[in-house]
């Protein structure tokens, strides 16, 4: 975790929360007052962001948090997952910004651990993709890991993905990928993205390393498979969800992107509850 980039995430985030203060607990709580508040989960999945959560109160300071449960853990409705003891005014302004992370995360890691455990005993992987909310990658790509999943690209620089608007800017998948290796040092894997079987016939032609099967249905996406066979590694992407992963996966693809893991997020519901001064 590259703390450098999540403090000025969550300081952000506390900045849009309370630019100058919060006025109901200013009037309500004493400045020196402290008390301790539990962690509970609401409902079963798998926790995820609990250094985020801690991290909050750290930067806000004299609060101290005490875990009962670790990151990729199963919880359960009415679990204890921590406790959160010091000062109070701090607790307070700090809670909706901790269980925010908390929650969105270990709704990723659930979602992410459900697409894991369908595909099971399968060659397939389930990826993220770049399908994150603005400012939230690291947080949301960091979840995913948690639930089982891997993480594809985390920006624009980390590998070669010859989309369909690449290939009309090129002129063809063939002068894509001649384009890209002719301007990247060798090493660099190339993935490009095909729609049907003569594209990927073409992709396989021109020498590409992974070829993702984009928004292909089964029948399709087993014909290329069978067509690539060991040349490269192959991808399935789009229109992917839990009803039908388990047969994407049966057609031999190495990979599964899945955009929903972080572009539609059911957040676990987490709460903290039973306040007590100390």
């Amino acid at each position: 975790m590259n703390w450098l980039i999540v403090d000025n995430i969550i300081k952000n985030a506390l900045e849009e929360d309370s630019s100058f203060k919060d006025i109901t607990t200013s009037a309500i709580v004493e400045s020196n007052s402290k008390c301790k508040v539990e962690l509970i989960g609401k409902e079963n999945g798998i926790i995820a962001g609990l250094p985020i959560f801690k991290r909050v109160f750290h930067i806000l300071n004299e609060v101290d948090v005490k875990f009962y449960a670790n990151d990729g853990d199963s919880v359960n409705a009415g679990q204890v997952l921590g406790t959160i003891y010091g000062n109070a005014y701090n607790i307070l302004v700090g809670e909706r910004i901790a269980l925010n992370f908390l929650q969105r995360m270990s709704g990723i890691a659930t979602i992410t651990n459900k697409a894991v455990n369908l595909v099971e005993g399968t060659e397939a992987k389930i990826l993220d993709t770049r399908k994150t909310t603005p400012n939230l990658r690291i947080l949301e790509k960091y979840a995913v890991t948690i639930g089982g999943g891997y993480n594809h690209r985390f920006n624009l620089s980390d590998g070669i993905l010859i989309k369909d608007n690449h290939i009309s800017a090129a002129g063809g998948i063939m002068e894509a990928i001649l384009k890209v290796k002719k301007s990247l040092p060798m090493g660099n894997k190339i993935e490009v993205e095909t729609e049907t079987l003569e594209e990927v016939k073409e992709a396989i032609a021109a020498g590409a390393d992974i070829i993702m099967l984009d928004n292909m249905n089964i029948e399709t996406m087993k014909r290329a498979v069978g067509i690539i066979g060991n040349k490269c590694s192959t991808e399935a992407s789009g229109n992917i969800n839990l009803d039908n992963i388990r047969a994407v996966a049966n057609t031999g693809v190495n990979f599964i992107s899945l955009g929903m893991l972080t572009h539609t997020i059911y957040s676990l519901d987490i709460s903290m509850k039973n306040l007590s001064w100390i």
